[in-house]
């Protein structure tokens, strides 16, 4: 038997899934690890934990499965986007701790380069908006203010790297420092038409060119693991950022395909083909995967708080013990009050992109509690995600445009969650029966690069529906709610 390993490192937690050759999860191990909050707005990570995590899980999955280092055809790596390190060439020791993608401390140095008039420069080459969300400006960051470094830059010791970068430099014991073109697009310092990194931008920023890893394809050849780790070198050939892993194990392969993924936030891609479809409702243009050297696009919307709303719940308010609770408390929230929660704590996302606005609550009674909270926080998943496919459609008016959305993340198991999406979106949702798309995205780009995997067609016909939620809201129900989060989201903005 031979099995592909997936490596999905996340935001609050590494995991490692060892799946076989019908995709089948036969094995995992999950740890979470720290978040840093040296400031408001800021936030940071321990890259030791992203490191310890990533390699324990793995050796724990493949030991849980009972199985030799040598059944294992290949690993596929999938990680948080944007979020950005910085270490040195020799001796692989990060300068500071990595700057997480919902850290905001660069949002002055943003409105200063959109004041500039560099915006659409930097929108026409990368598809991105000016936002401390995207990597550059964190590095830029560090280059600026950890003591040394931009020398060092200059002098070619260090190197940069999204997350997946830095754990291939680990894996491979700094012999590989790559990315893939996901990942490169979302440094805003990547030309996504022309398929290289910019010099331009990389200037504007003063960053030594020399820093960037060796952009490769989606599924290809990223180096072979030190044999101490797992017993025996490991082919490393598929990498994706977590959002376009997760469009690949939706099968998402046609353009009009739509699909959202729940985890600490909330990110929705529409596959837009070889066509990338800029965007006039602040949306991102950005590449879904890209294969034997052709890329395909996307267009994309991002919510920075979903999950961690949930999260906020239980660890900020200590109103809950368990993510699932919510979903009890919400049923039971009292249909005459009209809670609305905006969970802007780390500003808004798309189609907003306000990095300044914070968190609030609206519509609270002397008789609103725990129930009521916990619907709010729920329902902030859904309109936010209405709020994005508006933009999508606005942006993109195709025939082609899929009518159904697949969900997928750790929120897309709550029936009652998914069901007001339905409802509010006023579409069916499609939940498939493996919610881990994101670690089959990865694993299926590593398996089918050494063909112990079938290729797209195959695979895409191996996709299996779960459940589908079809739209029960009445229509003047759906708009009163919805016109209400608008009056909400506006006030967040003006606070």
């Amino acid at each position: 038997m031979t099995y592909v390993l997936s490596i999905d490192q996340g935001t609050t937690s590494s995991r490692a899934i060892l799946f076989d050759t019908s995709l089948t999860p036969v094995a995992s191990a999950q740890e979470e690890f720290p978040q840093i909050f040296p400031q408001s707005g800021w936030v940071e990570h321990d890259p030791d934990d992203l490191w310890a995590t990533t390699a324990g899980t793995c050796r724990a999955a493949i030991e849980r499965a009972g199985v030799d280092a040598s059944e294992i055809a290949s690993i596929g790596i999938t990680n948080q986007r944007e979020t950005s390190l910085v270490w040195h060439r020799d001796t692989g020791k990060p300068i500071y701790n990595a700057i997480v993608w919902q850290d905001r401390r660069t949002a002055d140095t943003c409105t200063a380069l959109r004041e500039a008039g560099h915006a659409d420069m930097v929108n026409d080459r990368t598809g991105l908006l000016l936002d401390p969300y995207f990597s550059a400006t964190k590095l830029k960051w560090l280059l600026d203010h950890v003591e040394g470094a931009r020398d060092m830059a200059r002098r070619g010791e260090l190197l940069f790297g999204t997350v997946d970068t830095f754990l291939i430099w680990k894996l491979t014991g700094g012999r590989v420092h790559a990315t893939d073109a996901t990942n490169a697009a979302r440094t805003m310092l990547y030309d996504i038409r022309k398929g290289r990194w910019s010099q331009t931008i990389c200037d504007l920023f003063d960053i030594p060119m020399s820093l960037l890893p060796e952009v490769k394809d989606s599924a290809a050849d990223f180096g072979e693991t030190r044999p101490d780790l797992f017993g025996r070198a490991i082919p490393i050939r598929g990498v994706a950022g977590d959002q376009q892993a997760a469009t690949l194990g939706q099968a998402c392969f046609e353009p009009g395909m739509l699909k959202s993924t729940y985890g600490t936030g909330c990110f929705a891609l529409l596959n837009t083909g070889d066509v990338p479809v800029k965007s006039h409702n602040q949306l991102l243009t950005t590449i879904a995967y890209q294969l034997d050297g052709k890329p395909t696009y996307a267009l994309e919307g991002s919510i920075f708080i979903a999950g961690a709303v949930v999260q906020w719940l239980r660890d900020g308010l200590k109103m809950i013990r368990h993510a699932a609770d919510t979903q009890p408390l919400a049923e039971a929230a009292d249909p005459t009050q009209s809670v609305v929660m905006v969970p802007a704590f780390t500003g808004l996302g798309a189609p907003y992109w306000n990095p300044e606005c914070r968190g609030a609550i609206f519509g609270l009674r002397r008789n609103s509690g725990p129930e009521e909270l916990a619907r709010a926080a729920l329902e902030s998943v859904g309109y936010q995600t209405r709020d994005l496919l508006e933009a999508m459609r606005a942006d993109w008016a195709s025939d082609d445009a899929a009518p159904v959305l697949r969900v997928d993340g750790g929120m897309s198991a709550s029936d009652w969650t998914m069901q007001f999406l339905a409802d509010i979106i006023g579409a069916p949702v499609d939940r498939p029966k493996v919610l881990e798309t994101t670690a089959v995205g990865a694993a299926w780009l590593a398996g089918m690069q050494v063909g112990a995997l079938p290729g797209q067609d195959e695979f895409a016909r191996t996709w299996a529906l779960d459940r589908q939620f079809q739209p029960s809201m009445p229509e003047d129900t759906r708009a009163t709610k919805y016109a209400a989060w608008q009056r909400a989201v506006q006030s967040t903005l003006a606070f």
